[in-house]
């Protein structure tokens, strides 16, 4: 059975604090690829419905991204909040927001998304002082 790849403070390297979010995206993109070269109708119709659920539509692809970073946060899945802090840096999403967003999922998910909204705060100052930097392009939606 292989274990679980969590992208969090015990996937750091460098400065402290670093997250490496090159690992994260790397590792991601290559399980994406097996998955969706495979033969399987239904996994690529399932990709294929998450890419167009946060396209633009009566809201916003900003409100998207931030309704699947809290459902993210409040499923307490850190790949999953990861990807949505990096698609919210990608449109503008500010640090403010982020905190809104942070706390709406804490008032729903409770105490326990605590430890996730820590790594989340993390992953997004790193994520805007890049961006300061001149950070990359995000890749299009897909988990």
């Amino acid at each position: 059975m292989r274990s679980h790849t969590v992208f969090g403070p015990q996937s750091r390297g460098g400065a402290k604090g670093t997250l490496r979010m090159d690992e994260f995206d790397r590792y991601r993109a290559e399980m994406n690829e097996k998955l969706l070269g495979s033969s399987h109708l239904g996994i690529k119709r399932f990709f294929a419905l998450d890419t167009q659920a946060y396209e633009d539509g009566a809201l916003d692809k900003r409100t998207k991204e931030l309704l699947g970073l809290v459902a993210s946060t409040v499923l307490r899945c850190d790949d999953c909040i990861t990807y949505h802090i990096k698609q919210c840096v990608s449109i503008g999403i500010n640090r403010d927001e982020f905190l809104d967003a942070f706390n709406v999922a804490l008032v729903v998910g409770g105490s326990i998304t605590i430890p996730h909204l820590r790594r989340a705060i993390d992953r997004v100052d790193q994520l805007l002082q890049a961006g300061e930097k001149g950070a990359g392009v995000i890749e299009p939606h897909e988990h």
